[in-house]
């Protein structure tokens, strides 16, 4: 399974928490890249609820990984 931000990016407005099997649906219904389909089935239990992307991708960076004062904008 391989997770970028470009991919991640296209699970955002998912309806989280979310199974597995909603999430392919989800990533179907809005056109998502066929690497998103592939990165979701390969997820193993399909029951298996996720409260977010960091469930999915554990290393997606946060808005404290970029280095840049939001304050001077």
């Amino acid at each position: 399974m391989y997770w970028n931000l470009e991919l991640a990016s296209k699970l955002e407005d998912a309806p989280w928490p979310a199974t597995r099997d909603e999430l392919l649906d989800y990533a179907q219904r809005t056109g998502a890249p066929m690497e998103v389909i592939e990165n979701l089935n390969e997820i193993e239990d399909d029951e298996e609820e996720f409260e977010s992307i960091e469930d999915l991708w554990p290393d997606f960076p946060t808005k404290d990984d970029f280095f840049f004062d939001e304050e001077e904008y």
